[in-house]
């Protein structure tokens, strides 16, 4: 397969010839998983656990670096201890991925890994992504943004690999289902996880719960809207959301998109922070 991309995907890791890549699962990471198999360097796929991630992530981590043939390695992160992470201000992931990549920094030292790298893609550095932060502060690399990747190319690339991730929906940190200043808590977040899981297992694919105190407002693609306000289905979601502690249960009017919660942010913080990422 020629694919001017991918083929500069692949030479750029094969200069670095070892590298330590937090993996998520994802999109993203997954193609960069591929290319490192496909590169032939020496690498390891981290996967961070907390109570941040939604649990069927690390399945899918974890089937997917095996099936790549990629040595993988679980790791635990703890966010939930760091007062300012709690806080949720609006830099609430610069806390997480540094402690993240802090860990990743002794591995790769220990292990001999010459590099650090993620999944970001080239349509990151033009939202608010705190986390760039704590990936340049700690030396980490990203090879898609480097070889000009967005997130199209990304899925193209993927379905032309095969990879079964090719079409799989975002998936942020359940912290993402929070607003910037509420504060976040283990209790809150198994309350998200655990309503998430219930409408993904009764057929809802691309959607969000986000979290607003006693309310869940529930994001969903706009085709989805009258299947859940069928009776049966109506009465069950209510029923389950009420059991995790939820008192008011609301659907949002606006379909779901990825990143509603960075909304509200100050345009000029978030394009201010883009700019200092792309100059990096």
């Amino acid at each position: 397969m020629k694919d001017a991309k991918l083929s500069s995907l692949i030479n750029i890791l094969k200069k670095m010839g070892s590298a330590v890549l937090a993996y998520s699962g994802g999109v993203d990471s997954t193609l960069l998983l591929k290319a490192i198999q496909l590169s032939g360097i020496k690498a390891l796929a981290v996967t961070a656990v907390s109570e941040t991630m939604p649990k069927d992530d690390l399945l899918n981590a974890k089937k997917m670096a095996k099936e790549i043939g990629v040595e993988h390695k679980v790791i635990k992160t703890t966010e939930l201890k760091n007062k300012n992470f709690l806080k949720n201000p609006a830099n609430r992931c610069f806390y997480c991925k540094d402690e993240l990549f802090g860990k990743l920094r002794k591995i790769a030292d220990k292990e001999g890994y010459k590099f650090i790298i993620d999944g970001s893609n080239l349509d990151d550095v033009a939202d608010w992504r705190p986390g760039r932060k704590a990936a340049l502060k700690r030396g980490v690399m990203s090879p898609l943004i480097e070889a000009g990747l967005g997130k199209e190319n990304i899925r193209k690339l993927s379905l032309r690999l095969k990879l079964p991730t090719w079409d799989k929906p975002s998936s942020p940190c359940l912290a993402s289902r929070f607003p910037y200043g509420e504060e976040i808590t283990g209790k809150a977040l198994r309350q998200v996880a655990g309503a998430e899981k219930f409408l993904k297992s009764i057929g809802f694919i691309e959607f969000r719960v986000r979290h607003h105190g006693d309310l869940a407002r529930i994001e969903l693609r706009e085709n989805d809207f009258k299947k859940l306000v069928l009776p049966g289905i109506r009465s069950a979601v209510i029923g389950k959301l009420k059991s995790l502690g939820y008192k008011f249960i609301s659907l949002d009017l606006e379909a779901f998109r990825s990143g509603r919660m960075n909304e509200g942010l100050n345009k000029k913080i978030r394009f201010a922070e883009g700019n200092k990422a792309r100059q990096a």
